[in-house]
């Protein structure tokens, strides 16, 4: 029998723990599924402990109206995508941001507008805001290591935020800069990538209506582990580009260089839109993993976002990766 050892398996081919764990108690629970059906007891406990461990976050968002690009599949329980979470300024673990962020302070909270703008400024969180009514859009979000969540964010479109800036014509790009504090986010004091975190898209990206200016999730304020107080998430891309804990909207005229493009360039492009034709050096992205499933599914060019196909007309998208 041939025994891997861990360094030679891809983190994507991983099973988390808590998928592992809930696949065998499925299994236990198949054994006992028909005395459970002759008793009349509760069948609960033959599902992914997080279809009935989750409760729905408390809403603070009243009158949310659902956008129109939400997609009608089925939320990922709050419990899974708030316990299961890529954000390497806490922790490299992915359930290690949930505990290590709950004392992490998100008010006041400045956030700085400038670059190549007309309107220059320095404003609260909680101004930006308001700038627009908030709207719930469930996306799908797809992780370059190869699992994926279906989450209702709470936000606006980020062309609000772009529009009021009123960029110079020689505005190409838009960069997010994440918080850099190394007291609250324990994962900065190691040298994991080049802090703070940097990320950013071409102006017309981000422009497009599906680009979202993020401050909630669940009818809730975002949780300091899913980026808060202000966030992005750029649906058809993978999730590193939806950048987290943002302080800073800075207009260039040239492409910016984003973290993980530059701690591993042959791994992570400047584009990074979901590909199923473009591997990953270490792995697929033919299938993804839903959180709270077992089997894996075929991954959708664009996240199945198709909305954002012309704005990559005539690219080489296995150059521009």
């Amino acid at each position: 029998m041939l025994i891997k050892k861990a360094t030679d398996i891809p983190s994507s081919e991983i099973t988390p723990q808590k998928l592992y764990l809930s696949r065998r108690e499925f299994l236990e629970g198949a054994a006992v599924a028909g005395v459970a059906a002759a008793s009349g007891l509760a069948l609960k406990r033959l599902a992914f402990p997080s279809s009935s461990l989750a409760a729905p976050a408390p809403a603070k968002f009243e009158g949310l109206q659902k956008s129109q690009f939400s997609t009608s599949e089925t939320i990922t329980p709050f419990k899974d995508v708030t316990h299961y979470n890529n954000y390497y300024e806490f922790s490299t673990d992915k359930e290690g941001p949930a505990e290590l962020a709950k004392n992490f302070r998100t008010h006041p909270w400045k956030v700085t507008i400038d670059g190549l703008v007309a309107k220059k400024q320095v404003l609260d969180a909680e101004e930006i805001i308001k700038w627009a009514p908030a709207e719930e859009r469930i996306y799908r979000h797809r992780c370059v290591e190869g699992w994926s969540i279906v989450v209702p964010w709470v936000g606006f479109s980020l062309n609000e935020l772009i529009k009021r800036a009123e960029p110079q014509s020689k505005a190409k790009f838009i960069e997010f800069t994440t918080l850099y504090d190394q007291q609250q986010m324990p994962g900065q004091r190691q040298r994991v990538l080049d802090w703070p975190y940097v990320e950013g898209l071409r102006l017309d990206e981000a422009m497009h209506p599906l680009a979202l200016l993020c401050f909630g999730m669940y009818g809730d304020v975002l949780p300091n582990q899913d980026g808060a107080p202000l966030r992005i998430v750029v649906p058809w891309k993978y999730g590193f580009k939806s950048a987290k804990a943002i302080v800073r909207f800075k207009f260039v005229e040239k492409q910016p260089m984003n973290t993980w493009a530059e701690a591993t360039p042959s791994e992570y492009g400047f584009y990074s839109n979901v590909n199923p034709h473009v591997d990953h050096p270490r792995w697929s992205q033919a299938k993804e993993r839903r959180l709270g499933e077992f089997f894996k599914r075929p991954t959708l060019m664009f996240n199945g976002y198709d909305q954002v196909a012309s704005l990559y007309s005539g690219m080489d998208l296995k150059k521009n990766f």
